[in-house]
């Protein structure tokens, strides 16, 4: 599976792995299992690792994942985000998506290591999960 997640009820937090060449059509399909899973909580903080993505999204689909982000707020409140990614191209294509949802998270960040971004998380949680 291209797309993975798995969730860390203790913290709150979905851990969500792209691996290989991830298609938008397996983003949004991630995105709708989100949304028929009724163990969801309320409030989700999210690490998103690109580490092993080969694929690279398109700007305008990167616009759509902020969307779909968006759309999930009728159901969750979203924490903080990072996503993690190795590749120049990732990182890059990686902060364009900050940008576009970055309205819909606490607060959110971008980084290079997989490590870095669990401290980081792990600085932002909220008092009830730390």
């Amino acid at each position: 599976m291209p797309v993975t997640y798995r969730f860390d009820r203790e913290f709150s937090l979905i851990r969500t792995m792209c691996t290989g060449d991830v298609t938008f059509a397996e983003v949004v399909s991630h995105f709708r299992e989100l949304e028929r899973d009724a163990t969801l909580p309320a409030r989700l903080d999210v690490l998103l690792d690109l580490t092993e993505m080969r694929s690279v999204p398109e700007s305008d689909q990167l616009r759509s994942v902020a969307r779909e982000v968006e759309h999930l707020q009728q159901r969750l409140e979203w924490g903080s985000c990072a996503i993690v990614a190795s590749s120049d191209v990732l990182y890059g294509m990686s902060r364009i998506l900050r940008v576009y949802a970055e309205a819909h998270f606490v607060n959110s960040n971008v980084f290079r290591e997989l490590e870095e971004a669990e401290r980081w998380l792990a600085s932002h949680r909220s008092p009830a999960t730390r």
